[in-house]
C-alpha cells in the first residue's frame, strides 16, 4: 500500500462522523465515569508514529490513576490500573476516542495498531512496512490474537494486510472485530497488563 486509497479514506471518514454522533451519549457518560474514578485529564494524549512513520497525537480514554510512591515516580501499570480501567480495555471502550484521529486523517478504522515511538529504531526493515499503512482502530494482527500474539507474528500480520491490503478485507476485520469485542479474546499478553516492550530483534 503505497498510498492511501480514496474508497479507504472516504469510508473512515463516514464511519467514524457516523460513529461520533452515534455515540456521542455514550461518550459522554464514559467521560464522566473517567473524571469520576480516573480524574482529570479525562483522555489519555500519547505520541505515536503513524503513516510512513510521522509522529501523531494519539487519544484515548484514561484507564489509569496518577498514584505515585514515596519518591514520587508513577507506581507501575499494573498498581495503577483500575477495575473500571479493566473494564474499558476489556470492553475496548477505552479506544473509542481514537474516532478522532480517524476524522483527522491521522488513522483508519483499520490498520496496524499505533505503537511507541521508541520501537521505530528497533524494527527490522520488513518489520518496518507495517508503517506503510495508516495505523488503525483495529487490524489483521488484532482479529488474530492481539496481545496474546508474539511480537514477530504481530509484525508478519501487519506487513501482511499491507501487501493484501482491500475494501472487502477491511469489512471483513470490522466484524470479526466485533465478535472478538464481544468474547474479550487477546486483551493482555500473559503475565502482563497488556504486552510486554518490544526490544527489538535480537532480544
Amino acid at each position: 500500500m503505497t498510498r492511501i486509497p480514496f474508497s479507504k479514506r472516504l469510508f473512515d471518514l463516514t464511519a467514524a462522523g457516523l460513529g461520533l454522533i452515534l455515540l456521542s451519549p455514550v461518550l459522554l457518560l464514559l467521560a464522566l465515569l473517567v473524571r469520576l474514578f480516573h480524574g482529570t485529564p479525562v483522555l489519555f494524549r500519547q505520541m505515536r508514529p503513524g503513516y510512513r512513520g510521522r509522529p501523531f497525537p494519539l487519544y484515548k480514554f484514561r484507564t489509569m490513576t496518577d498514584e505515585r510512591g514515596g519518591t514520587g515516580d508513577l507506581l507501575p501499570d499494573e498498581a495503577r490500573l483500575t477495575r473500571f480501567g479493566r473494564f474499558l480495555r476489556a470492553a475496548s471502550l477505552d479506544e473509542l476516542p481514537e474516532l478522532l484521529n480517524i476524522l483527522r486523517g491521522e488513522m483508519s478504522l483499520v490498520g496496524p495498531r499505533p505503537l511507541l515511538m521508541q520501537y521505530l529504531d528497533r524494527y527490522s526493515p520488513e518489520q518496518a512496512r507495517r508503517h506503510e499503512a495508516l495505523p488503525g482502530l483495529t487490524g489483521w494482527a488484532q482479529v488474530n490474537g492481539r496481545n496474546a500474539l508474539t511480537w514477530e507474528d504481530k509484525f508478519r500480520l501487519d506487513v501482511w494486510y499491507v501487501d493484501h491490503w482491500s475494501f472487502w478485507l477491511d469489512i471483513k476485520i470490522l466484524f470479526i472485530t466485533l465478535w472478538k469485542v464481544l468474547k474479550r479474546e487477546g486483551i493482555s499478553q500473559e503475565g502482563h497488563v497488556t504486552a510486554e516492550e518490544f526490544m527489538g530483534n535480537e532480544h
